[in-house]
């Protein structure tokens, strides 16, 4: 239907361009025009000639004419204005091939862009690819530049496949941070960079401030742990700059504090015999005193007998 025909015109937009119009200036504005006028010319011609009565006429009627080569002349000539002459000579210099998959392929080859554009002209490459040779631009096809900047040619065969790196990264790859941007996620594949110029992080018991992302005595890719132990996410360093409390922990006067399980209504340790333990954001059950851990119960410890000490007396 031509519902579906739609999308399909649309892709011939990219590829109604020859190699040498390519780089013009004009390009996206041909680009944006065509596709006005294809899908216009498709919406037109739709239902033209056709008012209703017979339906079952018309069903049959209207097959025929969506695939067409009066509709596909239709179309055409209303691509252009008559006074654009690069428009005109760009439509002219491919219709063959516009008729060609129309008239014979398009079921075989129901993606026009593929067929036609990287294929048949090879003005275009797969999305992630450049060059003549169609190679994956730097990080990969699938997340060219890691996802932070524009790979130089992609899509098409020209281009170098380097990378423009979005403002907060640099590097060959889009993977360091700029000046004034900090690192808070790195690693062969992926990087995150944002703004904050100054970073309280905590490593173990050290604490490290980290100006513009540069950290001394750590290796690039070490992963830090950041923010108090109390915290899911924070703004700076200690129990009150927490964004909210991390499990096992209460707000309490304006600060993430230690919940004390042991010392709730509802017992946390409910085995005979063992004793509740309060630990920083959680809590540990141990067996009492005198008795120790069997088989997931506490049972009482068996003292060892002892030996007489020397020197006793021997009965007589």
């Amino acid at each position: 239907s031509h519902v579906v025909l739609a999308p399909i015109f649309t892709l011939f937009l990219f590829v109604l361009l020859s190699k040498s119009f390519w780089l013009e200036i004009n390009t996206v504005f041909y680009l944006d025009s065509f596709g006005t006028f294809i899908c216009q010319g498709l919406a037109d011609t739709a239902k033209k000639n056709f008012g209703g009565g017979n339906t079952a006429w018309e069903e049959k009627t209207l097959s025929k004419y969506e695939s067409s080569e009066i509709r596909l002349v239709e179309i055409i000539e209303n691509l252009c204005d008559s006074s654009n002459f690069e428009c005109n000579n760009m439509v002219e210099e491919h219709e063959e091939h516009l008729e060609k998959w129309w008239f014979r392929l398009k079921k075989k080859y129901p993606d026009l862009f593929k067929w036609f554009c990287i294929e048949m002209i090879e003005v275009c490459c797969p999305a992630g690819t450049y060059g003549p040779d169609c190679l994956a631009c730097r990080g990969g096809s699938e997340r060219p530049c890691h996802g932070n900047g524009r790979c130089d040619g992609d899509g098409t065969r020209d281009g170098d496949g380097s990378c423009s790196c979005d403002k907060e990264y640099t590097g060959d790859f889009c993977l360091d941070c700029s000046n004034g941007y900090y690192s808070t996620l790195k690693n062969e594949t992926h990087s995150v960079c944002t703004g904050n110029k100054l970073l309280v992080m905590k490593v173990k018991s050290y604490l490290v401030i980290s100006c513009l992302g540069k950290l001394t005595g750590f290796k690039a890719n070490t992963f830090l742990t950041l923010c108090d132990a109390s915290c899911v996410g924070c703004t700076g360093e200690g129990s009150d700059k927490c964004k909210t409390c991390a499990s096992g922990y209460i707000k309490e006067e304006e600060k993430c504090t230690d919940i004390d399980e042991c010392n709730l209504p509802e017992k946390a340790c409910i085995r005979e015999n063992e004793d509740c333990v309060n630990t920083k954001g959680s809590y540990k059950c141990v067996c009492s005193e005198g008795f120790e851990e069997k088989d997931g119960t506490c049972v009482q410890t068996v003292k060892t007998a002892t030996e007489p000490s020397p020197g006793g007396h021997d009965d007589l």
